[in-house]
């Protein structure tokens, strides 16, 4: 498969510049409704791992309901403007690192919850399981993982550059090499309407949330590392 997002430039991304007009679609304001459900669910525990957190909403919300969560992020643009974030909304139990998520090391057995909010189909497919053995590796005996992607189909074919999404059994194949699934299920991700430069083909039209905001298919994969 070809790795469809190796020429993103994620800290353009995220100035609003390169591949998109205006803020990247992924960049809601909010934690993505499926993963907010499971906060709310109860099913999220301290300390939390906010792989790929980028501006890390997710994160601060968490923080914000005392929660201690680190993000990290390749793009020091973004933890940038998590930091700030952060700090301007007074909240100390979120801190934010620039790194490699499929090299990062120096939190092993740290976090009770691994939250991947729209990374997993943003990474090389060569890096995913350098991505999962790391953090499987900053995971604590017994912890959970979130993972929230991109499924077959959402984006047109003929789009060149897009993100890796993936079948349900390409999803389950890689991830069962480091945890025990427990669960993959369809879902949808948030997102606001895409809006790529120079794009060959028009995105398809998908049903929108109360906000307006397309609700793209998607997978929500529920995993574990065993006690």
């Amino acid at each position: 498969m070809a790795d469809n997002l190796g020429d993103l430039d994620w800290d353009d991304a995220y100035r609003g510049e390169g591949a998109f007009e205006g803020p990247p679609p992924w960049n809601i304001g909010e934690p993505q409704p499926e993963l907010a459900a499971l906060i709310g669910a109860g099913r999220v525990r301290s300390d939390v791992l906010d792989a790929g957190c980028g501006h890390a909403e997710l994160s601060l919300a968490l923080a914000a309901d005392g929660y201690t969560v680190v993000g990290i992020d390749l793009s020091p643009t973004a933890i940038a403007a998590a930091t700030a974030a952060a700090r301007d909304r007074g909240l100390t139990t979120a801190t934010f690192v620039a790194d490699d998520i499929t090299t990062f090391t120096g939190y092993d057995g740290r976090f009770a919850t691994v939250l991947d909010s729209t990374l997993f189909h943003s990474l090389p497919v060569q890096g995913r399981d350098g991505y999962l053995r790391s953090v499987y590796r900053a995971a604590a005996p017994g912890a959970s993982y979130f993972v929230l992607v991109f499924a077959k189909g959402a984006f047109p074919a003929e789009l060149e550059q897009k993100p890796n999404e993936v079948t349900e059994d390409e999803l389950r194949d890689a991830v069962a090499r480091y945890w025990t699934i427990d669960d993959i299920r369809p879902a949808f991700i948030h997102t606001l309407p895409p809006n790529f430069v120079d794009a060959p083909v028009p995105m398809p039209a998908f049903d929108t949330d109360e906000k307006g905001r397309p609700k793209m298919p998607a997978y929500l994969l529920t995993a574990h590392k065993p006690a």
